[in-house]
C-alpha cells in the first residue's frame, strides 16, 4: 500500500509537468526550430532527438542518415559542418565545429572558441560514439570505428579507430593508386 501511495503522489507531483515542458523546450529548441534551417538534399533522414545547432551552417547531402541522439553542432559564427550524400551516422555521434581555449589560468568556457569547418565526404560511416572535432575532414568513403574520437583529417577510403583516431586499415576495392595518393595525405 505504501509503494502504491509513493507511486501515485510522484505522479501527481506538478514538478514532473513542469519538467516535462522543460523538455518539450528543449527539443523545440535543438531539433524543431533548427531543422527549419538546414541545407539538406532529397532523401535525408534523422530521428527525432538528434540535437542541432547553428542548423544555417549545416549542409547534408542526399541520402545521408544521422542516428538516434547525435549532436551536429555547426559554431555560433563560422565554423560549418558539411555531410556528403550517403554519409551514414550511427547513434550517439557528435560533430562540434567549435572547441573552447585551453590557456591556464582562465576557465575555458571564458575563452575565445575556436571554430573551423567539419567537412565529412560522401559515402562514409561513422559508427556509434564516434566524436569529430572543429577543423577535421573525413574524405569519401571512409569509415570510423566506434567510439573514435577524430582529432585530424582522415584520408577517403581509409578506416580510423582509436582515441585519438588512427587509420587500422582500409577498404576493401580501394585502388593502389587511392592507398597511396591517401597515404601521402596523412603523412
Amino acid at each position: 500500500m505504501k509503494k502504491a501511495l509513493k507511486a501515485a503522489l510522484s505522479v501527481l507531483d506538478p514538478r514532473v509537468y513542469l519538467h516535462g515542458l522543460r523538455i518539450l523546450h528543449f527539443y523545440g529548441y535543438a531539433h524543431v526550430r533548427q531543422v527549419r534551417r538546414l541545407t539538406r538534399g532529397s532523401a535525408v533522414s534523422f530521428a527525432p532527438n538528434v540535437s542541432f545547432r547553428n542548423a544555417e551552417r549545416i549542409e547534408i547531402g542526399a541520402g545521408t542518415h544521422i542516428g538516434e541522439y547525435s549532436i551536429v553542432w555547426a559554431g555560433n559564427t563560422s565554423g560549418r559542418i558539411i555531410l556528403g550524400e550517403k554519409a551514414l551516422l550511427a547513434p550517439r555521434v557528435t560533430l562540434t565545429a567549435s572547441n573552447y581555449g585551453i590557456a591556464s589560468g582562465v576557465p575555458p568556457m571564458d575563452q575565445p572558441k575556436r571554430e573551423q569547418d567539419i567537412v565529412i565526404g560522401a559515402g562514409t560511416w561513422l559508427g556509434a560514439g564516434v566524436v569529430v572535432l572543429a577543423g577535421v575532414t573525413i574524405g569519401d568513403g571512409a569509415i570510423i570505428a566506434a567510439g573514435a574520437v577524430v582529432t585530424k583529417d582522415v584520408p577517403a577510403d581509409a578506416i580510423a579507430g582509436g582515441v585519438p583516431a588512427r587509420i587500422i586499415g582500409w577498404r576493401p576495392g580501394a585502388t593502389p593508386a587511392a592507398l597511396a595518393r591517401s597515404a601521402g595525405e596523412a603523412a
